[in-house]
């Protein structure tokens, strides 16, 4: 018989729960598991089963010992290993392939969690992520799920966020003092460009657009450098930017609308999974 008692994977859920949200009360709602009973779990891991102590309480706060921190990176896969053993075997009919149209500015702010996710719960699907403008992507037949930006009283599809375009610009730059004020936009096909230039036309700004890419990281790595101005969702504006606003001389800008659409030529039972970690993924 081995001399090891085994570690059930509910108890090292609990823990990664614990260190996750600093708690006992917290992690027991992750876990859908009263406080006491999180503790006695804990109290079992600690004490019989691991003989080292996990935690270093300060009141309801806890955090890790360095035995626990080496645990913590041990139940993380232990864990992952044991969701992808369940979705193998209990749901042979998710393989495939899910193809997904994005615009590259929501690849880089929203798709890494969603896609970390899901690739978690379900190994064997092949994820294709094909990046262009919504604009371009509204015409393709052969994606099985779409996002684009659409301005409000325009919407197709199912609503993921609503928030509004905001300009954006490096900590000293003042675009007060540049006229034409230079900005940096994504190319043609973009809505938020066209939104933009009319905002500033209309309230009479002279600009020029100096700097345009299909890239957001480009994009943003220009307006670092202090060379440009540019118009972004407000939540893919990184603490390294300033956000600017009439205070600083410009207009309000549009809210916008990031909807998901569906082909439902080519609707599956991956695709629909791949729907619902999209939705949550955007909240």
């Amino acid at each position: 018989m081995s001399q090891y008692q085994s570690l059930d994977a509910e108890v090292l859920r609990t823990f990664v729960a614990i260190a996750e949200q600093g708690g006992f009360t917290r992690a027991g709602e992750v876990v859908n598991r009263t406080q006491s009973a999180v503790s006695m779990q804990m109290k079992r891991l600690e004490e019989d089963i691991l003989q080292r102590q996990l935690f270093e309480r300060d009141g309801r706060q806890v955090r890790l010992t360095a035995e626990g921190q080496v645990l913590l990176g041990y139940a993380r896969r232990i864990l992952k290993l044991h969701g992808e053993v369940f979705n193998t075997l209990r749901m042979p009919h998710m393989v495939g392939v899910v193809r997904i149209g994005t615009p590259d500015d929501y690849a880089m702010r929203y798709l890494p969690g969603i896609l970390t996710r899901f690739a978690q719960a379900y190994p064997l699907i092949h994820v294709e992520v094909h990046c262009d403008s919504s604009k371009q992507l509204m015409l393709r037949q052969d994606l099985d799920l779409t996002i684009v930006t659409r301005e409000p009283g325009n919407e197709v599809g199912q609503l993921l966020r609503q928030e509004r375009l905001v300009w954006a610009a490096a900590k000293g730059f003042c675009p007060q003092e540049q006229r034409p004020m230079p900005l940096a936009l994504f190319n043609t096909d973009c809505f938020c460009r066209a939104w933009t230039c009319n905002a500033l036309e209309r309230h009479g700004i002279e600009y020029r657009i100096a700097y345009t890419s299909p890239s957001l990281a480009a994009i943003f790595a220009i307006v670092q450098a202090g060379l440009a101005v540019t118009a972004q969702l407000h939540s893919l504006v990184g603490g390294d930017l300033r956000i600017l606003g009439e205070d600083d001389g410009l207009p309000q800008l549009h809210m916008a609308n990031v909807m998901l659409l569906r082909n439902d030529q080519q609707h599956s039972p991956i695709t629909d999974c791949m729907a619902d970690y999209i939705v949550e993924g955007f909240k």
